[in-house]
């Protein structure tokens, strides 16, 4: 209902004003009402107590009734028309892959909880606020995977960033395996910008694809990557074992990022590199990637108008008939 008001325009607008003239007469019987009621003591309420009858709770109906139905017969005189609005939307549209470090020592707990979740809120943020670009999203640890392909479905990429987790790759750190797959998902699209956003908090120490042959792949498929180191400086809470339970055993250890990796592989494809040392670091490092990576988008509106002032003057109609029948039956009282 509030939906449908909302897209409610009056063709005639000025004549509005007429309903003023029903609300200063309520107003007006209100107060005469008010200023003519009679009031007289008795020794006691008991032979009146429950003398108050549906007739009496009624009385003030009417006026109700005619105040209700004039109002919507004046709101049906200025032409209440529904506007529907069409959206044509051309986008020339920015492919981006998100490649997020599945490695144990993103359970770190110098981020609150940990820095895995915190990069899964704030890349879903991210997604929410791109809805004409393909996004998809490729994980890494010790192998790596395309978790989603590239698509238009923000709902399904949203829930796959809300399901990855630590554990489910082998350990370690493949930089380059994880570039290479997230590149490789990139290669054949014909969009004008296609982009990388490498998150990782590590060393590269594994993969049979080293982080500087990913990168020429990326450059030869012109590819930007931005790449994201995310740690606290000096030492964090860290997992450092892992028991036959499978529950992690977390100590202080030093943070370790080659950050020198990460800026050569920006500076190679065009990109950027950043360094996240806290939440509010990693929102400001995607709303600056935001900024960076604008959507050209045409967007046409159309509109449709519908007639519907039927509706109010039935609405009016309505509410005048039961006026005038609680009026001459029920009530029948003088006006």
């Amino acid at each position: 209902m509030i939906s449908y008001l909302k897209n409610i325009e009056f063709v005639d607008p000025w004549l509005l004003v007429l309903a003023i003239p029903p609300l200063v007469w309520y107003v007006w019987k209100l107060l005469k009402k008010k200023n003519t009621d009679t009031t007289f003591t008795l020794p006691s309420r008991d032979p009146v107590a429950n003398t108050v009858s549906l007739r009496s709770r009624m009385i003030g109906l009417p006026d109700v009734f005619r105040l209700v139905g004039l109002v919507f017969l004046v709101l049906a005189l200025a032409r209440p028309q529904l506007t529907l609005k069409e959206e044509e939307v051309k986008a020339e549209g920015i492919d981006i892959m998100l490649a997020i470090d599945l490695s144990s020592s993103m359970l770190a707990k110098d981020f609150e909880p940990d820095r895995l979740e915190v990069s899964k809120a704030v890349a879903i943020d991210f997604v929410n606020k791109r809805p004409y670009d393909r996004m998809g999203l490729a994980v890494f640890a010790g192998e790596a995977f395309t978790q989603c392909p590239l698509t238009t479905d923000q709902s399904i990429l949203k829930d796959f960033l809300e399901s990855i987790a630590v554990g489910t790759l082998a350990d370690g750190t493949a930089i380059g395996m994880g570039l290479a797959t997230a590149v490789n998902r990139l290669k054949d699209s014909e969009s004008k910008s296609k982009i990388v956003i490498l998150l990782t908090d590590g060393v590269n120490n594994t993969g049979y694809i080293d982080p500087e042959t990913a990168s020429e792949i990326a450059e030869e498929y012109d590819v930007k990557v931005y790449t994201i180191g995310v740690g606290s400086e000096g030492n964090a809470m860290t997992p450092v074992n892992r028991r036959s339970n499978g529950q992690y055993v977390f100590r202080m250890a030093r943070v370790q990022i080659d950050e020198a990796l990460l800026k050569e592989i920006s500076k190679n494809t065009g990109g950027r590199y950043f360094r996240a040392t806290d939440r509010e670091d990693l929102e400001n490092i995607y709303a600056e990637i935001d900024r960076l990576e604008k959507t050209e988008i045409e967007v046409n509106v159309f509109k449709r108008y519908e007639d519907e002032f039927r509706n109010f003057l039935l609405i009016g109609l309505v509410f005048i008939a039961l006026d005038l029948l609680l009026r001459n039956t029920v009530l029948n009282v003088l006006s």
